[in-house]
Formats: structure tokens, sequence, C-alpha cells
């Protein structure tokens, strides 16, 4: 899998604002980056496997307090493959090359689903039910390193 930096301008995504399931992701995404800034490594990204978008993933913005937030979602018809788990890991090592010392966190509605199952695969530990701003009441996980 190859995770594709996604652009800060609409104009320079051109290739994925034609395709059928980014057109309501790039949109939001550079939204996102227009509210909290555009500092690669920590940006969004979508991930091609054999030559196909599968999804997409992003850092929730750049490391503060020492911390930054993954999220990833496969598209519909890829769901179920695999697929969140390769982009949660490479969210990972993109943070442990980038700054070793961040702490790699994940929220999640607060039940088991799939992306719980994607978090643990991957390391992960939950914290614990916090609250946020956008999502309300969520579980926060923590990559543990090993």
């Amino acid at each position: 899998m190859e995770l594709l930096p996604i652009k800060k301008t609409k104009e320079e995504n051109q290739d994925f604002s034609d395709h059928p399931d980014c057109g309501e992701t790039i949109e939001f995404t550079i939204d996102f980056f227009n509210r909290i800034g555009y500092t690669p490594p920590w940006i969004g990204y979508y991930a091609q496997q054999d030559g196909k978008l599968v999804g997409s993933c992003a850092f929730k913005g750049a490391p503060k307090n020492g911390k930054v937030e993954i999220a990833y979602g496969t598209f519909l018809s890829y769901q179920k493959q695999g697929f969140a788990s390769e982009m949660c890991r490479q969210l990972v090592l993109i943070s442990l090359q980038t700054n070793p010392s961040v702490i790699v966190t994940a929220r999640t509605l607060p039940e088991e689903n799939f992306s719980t199952k994607v978090l643990r695969k991957n390391g992960f530990r939950c914290l614990g039910t916090v609250w946020d701003e956008e999502d309300g009441e969520v579980w926060e996980w923590e990559y543990q390193v090993v």
C-alpha cells in the first residue's frame, strides 16, 4: 500500500477530486488544512493499493503537547480487507520515523467496532472515555511502543 499525500489546495488535487470516492473527503480535508495549517508529514493521505484508491487516512494536525491523533477510513467497496489496519500501521510508522518521542493517539465511538479491532491489531491500548468537541463521548487510544 502507498499513502499519497493530499496537497494544500483543490487545484493541486485534481486527480483526487475527479475520483468518485474522494469528492467529499477532499473538500473536507482542504477545509481542515485551512483551519489548522498544512504541515507535512502531519497531513491527510489517500491510500492506494494496486493502482486503486481504497481509503483515506490522516493526522488530525501536527503534534501538540507531545501527542498526535490519527484517523483512517476505507471506502465502502474495500472494507473488511485489511486496508484500514495497514493505513493505521503506516501512520504510526510515519510518526515514529518523523519524531519517535511523539505519542500516537486515536479516538473511536465508545463501543467495540471494526476501528477498535484495527487499533488493537496495531498495538494501541484504550485509555478510557473522554469528551471530544466534535464527536462527544469517545474512547481514547494510545499506541504502545513495543
